[in-house]
């Protein structure tokens, strides 16, 4: 797993879709989503810190980029 792409592969395998309108409102939306999905059990703790990182570095980009365009 390397790309939001991949992290939200491993959601639909949940079927879990995540589509608020706003990508840093869907990547805010897919960190509470991982979180349920570790503390119920369902994912291994190495594939949450690994999804976790990725959801982190693309929120650091959105935020970034918003920045930008202000």
């Amino acid at each position: 797993m390397k790309t939001l792409y991949d992290v939200q592969q491993l959601f639909k395998q949940f079927g879990i879709y995540v589509y608020v309108g706003k990508r840093i409102y869907d990547i805010e939306l897919m960190q509470i989503e991982l979180q349920n999905l570790y503390e119920g059990r369902l994912i291994e703790r190495e594939v949450y810190l690994t999804a976790w990182r990725i959801l982190k570095r693309e929120h650091r980009i959105e935020e970034s980029r918003q920045e930008e365009n202000l």
